[in-house]
């Protein structure tokens, strides 16, 4: 299978408005603190709203969110924005951001909202958004919320109010999509994996998917308090993973974080594999079945060797800026179904239309089962490069882009790298920072390289 993006009616596709809430994954900040207040999120929720009624008489949007406390009160401001503008509202408690974006397409929503903050801690929380198709909305949509937001609210009048059920079976719907993705002549019987749901959105659904498939399944990170997500268990802190697999001798390990679109693995020995080995082995096993698999897309950051090993296959290798977002959208762009980054978000879009933490774990057993062998075994073409990242603090005012010294620097490391390593410079979006990074199959070379460059920024 796969799917298309949608098409939005009387929302114009291109336009120069900067948007003042929308970041790349929705909209999100410290609880308490504009705009993750309640007053905000309901007339967010209004302000959507009215967007969808542009096109629809009485749209209807599902509300999933992660184990934060502050999700119920972020989770009720919603309910009454959408109920003030005429808009139904279906809830589905605690739910992984990707069981969000399945069950608004196979319940045919209007659209699908998320509250969670996922790989952050519970302090935090944001709100994000996907269309009737399941996919992440477009700039355009975005920026006609944020028009909305500057217009004064317009409530409808009693009889139109909407109205709110719950989906008390939203986990077990997601639960059978996830296992419809596992081939039909596998069983995971015989393993024992040890499964950390990061005491988030996951923890009623991610042990339940293992087991059903055949595991012994070892739960880790799955007692949340509200208080606890991501709090030292999860993809974001996998010591905990490698700890519980080596106590267990258990067979594998899978991380998820806060709202489970990220994954993270370990085999026996403890091995902790990323998510741009997790991408190549996604490809190779289609090629192993014969499917043709014409380019996959990893980002900036993507480790050479994975580019070298998979055009070593005669796949093409395309990267994009850093975040899934850009990753979707150059795979929707080539028409190609597989990408992901190094940190573990990864699509399938021949299995989902967006990231899901569990359908890329599914993956990955499946190759191991097919193939009786070992997670190791099947990335023997691949060893990763080693990388040396420093982050240079830039003084106030220092325009590094206009370095005629960093200019010659890049260049003469370039030349000294030439098609066995890189170099990538990029600001940091969040602090003053400049950062250097260096691939290099010798490791000694990526650090020299790595530190003549960031010395030059230092001057």
């Amino acid at each position: 299978m796969s799917y298309s993006r949608p098409t939005y009616r009387g929302i114009t596709q291109k336009s120069t408005m900067t948007r003042k809430y929308f970041g790349t994954d929705g909209i999100r900040g410290t609880v308490g603190q504009p705009p993750i207040t309640p007053d905000f999120v309901l007339r967010l929720a209004h302000a959507v709203g009215r967007v969808l009624r542009r096109t629809e008489s009485r749209p209807t949007v599902l509300i999933g969110k992660d184990t934060r406390i502050s999700g119920y009160m972020l989770e009720s401001a919603l309910e009454s924005g959408f109920n003030s503008a005429g808009v139904d509202v279906v809830l589905l408690g605690p739910l992984p951001t990707p069981g969000v974006a399945y069950l608004t397409r196979a319940q045919r929503a209007s659209l699908g909202v998320v509250i969670s903050a996922s790989h952050n801690p519970f302090s935090d929380n944001g709100i994000k958004f996907f269309s009737a198709l399941g996919s992440k909305l477009p700039d355009a949509w975005e920026q006609a919320v944020e028009s909305a937001l500057e217009e004064p609210p317009v409530w409808v009048d009693s009889p139109n109010l909407g109205k709110t059920k719950r989906l008390d079976d939203a986990a077990g719907r997601y639960i059978e999509f996830c296992k419809s993705t596992f081939a039909n002549d596998l069983t995971l019987k015989g393993l024992k994996i040890v499964v950390d749901g990061a005491h988030g959105a996951a923890y009623h659904i991610a042990p339940k998917v293992f087991h059903e498939l055949g595991a012994e399944v070892i739960a880790i990170g799955c007692a949340p308090d509200g208080l606890n997500i991501n709090d030292q268990v999860g993809a974001t802190h996998p010591e905990a993973l490698i700890a519980a697999v080596k106590a267990h001798k258990a067979d594998y390990g899978i991380a998820l974080d806060g709202d489970a679109d990220r994954l993270q693995i370990v085999d026996a020995e403890g091995r902790l594999f990323n998510g741009d080995e997790v991408l190549y082995l996604m490809v190779n096993e289609r090629l192993a079945r014969g499917e043709k698999v014409p380019g996959a897309v990893g980002t900036l950051m993507t480790n050479m060797a994975v580019e070298v090993a998979l055009k070593a296959k005669g796949v093409e290798f395309v990267r994009a800026k850093v975040g899934d977002r850009y990753v979707l959208e150059e795979l929707a762009k080539r028409g190609w179904l597989l990408g992901g980054e190094g940190s573990g978000h990864l699509l399938a879009l021949d299995k989902h239309t967006t990231g899901d933490g569990l359908i890329s774990a599914l993956q990955v057993l499946q190759a191991c089962v097919r193939g009786k062998k070992t997670l190791a075994d099947l990335l023997s073409d691949v060893v990763l490069f080693p990388q040396t990242l420093i982050n240079v603090r830039l003084k106030p005012g220092q325009d590094w882009k206009t370095s005629a010294r960093l200019a010659a620097v890049t260049q003469t490391v370039e030349a000294e790298l030439g098609d066995t390593g890189r170099l990538l410079i990029r600001p940091s979006g969040t602090e003053p920072l400049l950062r250097v990074m260096v691939e290099a199959r010798d490791a000694a070379q990526a650090k020299s390289c790595a530190e003549r460059v960031a010395d030059t920024v230092r001057l």
